[in-house]
Formats: C-alpha cells, sequence, structure tokens
C-alpha cells in the first residue's frame, strides 16, 4: 500500500508566489484551457497573493525575443516585486538571480505557475523540490498544449512530491477562517467566479431586504 505525504497546510507566513513565463508570446501556446478562462486564472492568483500578502518573485525568459514581454497586469498588481529577465535559461532554476529572490522571500512553501507546465513550470518545480522547498504547482494558472502535454507533466511532478492545487483551493487554504479577512476573499471570488458573484449578490440582497423590513 502506498503511503502518502503528510499533509502540510499552506501558510501566509510561509508561502511565497512565483509567476514564471506569463508573456504575451507564450500565452498563445496554451491550448488546454480558453484564452479568457486562463487570464482570469492568472489573475485570481495575483489577486490572491495580494489580499494575503504574498512575497512575490516574476520572471521571463528571452523576452526579447518570440516569447514576448510579462503580461502588464502582473506588473501592475506588483509592482515593487523581484522581476528576473532571464537572458536564455529555459529551467528559471538556473538562473541565480532567480534562485536568489526565491530564498530572499525566506519562504519555504512555493506556489509556482507559469507558461508552458511541461517545461517552464515542471522544470524549476521539480529544481525546487530537490533543494528543499515545498512546492505547489497552481494548476488552472499553468498553461500548455494539450490535456495530454499537460497530464503528463502532471504525474512527473506528482511523482516527484510537487503538490497540484487550483488557485480557489489555494485561496481557501490560506484564507482558513472567514472571520479573518473574509470580505476580501468573498469579493476576490466575486471577481474571478461569476457563480460565485451571484451568490454574494443574493446574499447582500436578502440581507438588505431583511433589514428594510418592519420590526
Amino acid at each position: 500500500m502506498t503511503v502518502g505525504q503528510p499533509y502540510r497546510r499552506l501558510s501566509r507566513t510561509d508561502a511565497a508566489l512565483v509567476f514564471m513565463d506569463h508573456q504575451s508570446g507564450l500565452f498563445n501556446l496554451v491550448r488546454d484551457y480558453s484564452p479568457d478562462e486562463f487570464r482570469n486564472n492568472v489573475l485570481a492568483l495575483a489577486d490572491l497573493g495580494k489580499l494575503y500578502d504574498l512575497p512575490t518573485v516574476l520572471t521571463t525568459s528571452f523576452e526579447e525575443g518570440p516569447n514576448g514581454p510579462m503580461m502588464p497586469e502582473l506588473r501592475a498588481v506588483f509592482p515593487n516585486a523581484p522581476y528576473i529577465p532571464r537572458p536564455g535559461q529555459i529551467n528559471a532554476w538556473d538562473n541565480d538571480d532567480f534562485v536568489k529572490a526565491v530564498r530572499a522571500t525566506g519562504r519555504k512553501q512555493l506556489l509556482l505557475a507559469g507558461i508552458v507546465t511541461d517545461v517552464c513550470v515542471a522544470f524549476p518545480a521539480l529544481s525546487a523540490i530537490e533543494a528543499g522547498f515545498q512546492v505547489f504547482v497552481v494548476t488552472d494558472a499553468s498553461g500548455t498544449f494539450n490535456e495530454m502535454t499537460r497530464q503528463a507533466a502532471w504525474a512527473r511532478m506528482a511523482a516527484a512530491g510537487v503538490e497540484l492545487v487550483n488557485w480557489f483551493a489555494v485561496a481557501c487554504e490560506l484564507q482558513r477562517d472567514w472571520r479573518d479577512k473574509g470580505e476580501g476573499l468573498s469579493m476576490l471570488l466575486a471577481n474571478h467566479l461569476p457563480e460565485y458573484g451571484n451568490l454574494i449578490h443574493s446574499h447582500k440582497a436578502r440581507v438588505g431586504a431583511k433589514k428594510l423590513e418592519p420590526a
């Protein structure tokens, strides 16, 4: 019988967020999510990083070539985050400045997302595991050519001890209790999940209606 790893919760005080190669040219390679869905997922992850004040590192690969610049929305959310434009290294972990920036966060839990899943995410995820970090790959903020390629990448990373999560699970695990920053999380979910937005609006309408009811 295979025994899994113990449950180690994501912690606001020990997690760092890393965006790798969310670049305009590379976005064209993402086919396992629709363009609008994928963009929303990436920005949802960014917003939760800001909500929980997670140290964040941004990196790009060969952006002067066809890969293009990082999506401007990410730069806008994290204007003061370390930004590492790699001159050529495919595996971000091969870039000393990137590794220094990650280590400088002082965190041992790394939340990674990027394009493409099987290369720009998988390679540094495996390298970070080898370096002793606890690594979480945010699957729906990472994209690649097709679902078959994605599944193979997930299997490879999971076998090495990488934990696969989505941005909604990350948000809820960092939140832990609705009584702490609950309003902020509610607004984040309403902004990025239309279904949850409907739930929030209907709840607020009901609460407002109760306040108007005569005593």
